[in-house]
């Protein structure tokens, strides 16, 4: 593996778990174990979905911007299904999921523009 696909898999993480994290403290949760289970959750999808766009963008002529949207719908429904089965304090598991991922996904574009 590459440095720079580490560097991406551990920024990647890092910024997933902090901005999710911040999302559900925000919208008012304050479960510790709901709290790790998106911790979770967050190491199995994350890391699927960032070597899956690399190995598409480096080794595949398909495009790679077209190719998050089955890859971001995998980490929606891979989460929501964990906080549905196991998680305490998620009403709409599916809704958070959607919304946590569209909150992490949105402040990692801007830090690609701005940075």
């Amino acid at each position: 593996m590459s440095g720079a696909l580490l560097t991406s898999l551990a920024l990647s993480l890092g910024l997933t778990i902090a901005l999710e994290s911040g999302f559900f403290l925000l919208i008012g949760k304050r479960g510790k174990k709901d709290l790790l289970l998106l911790l979770l959750v967050n190491v199995l999808t994350n890391p699927v979905v960032v070597l899956s766009f690399w190995l598409v963008a480096l080794y595949t002529d398909w495009n790679a911007r077209i190719m998050l949207i089955p890859l971001e719908l995998f980490a929606v429904l891979t989460e929501g299904f964990y906080y549905k089965k196991y998680g305490r304090c998620f009403r709409r598991p599916y809704l958070f999921s959607l919304a946590a991922n569209m909150v992490s996904f949105g402040i990692g574009e801007l830090i690609q523009i701005f940075f």
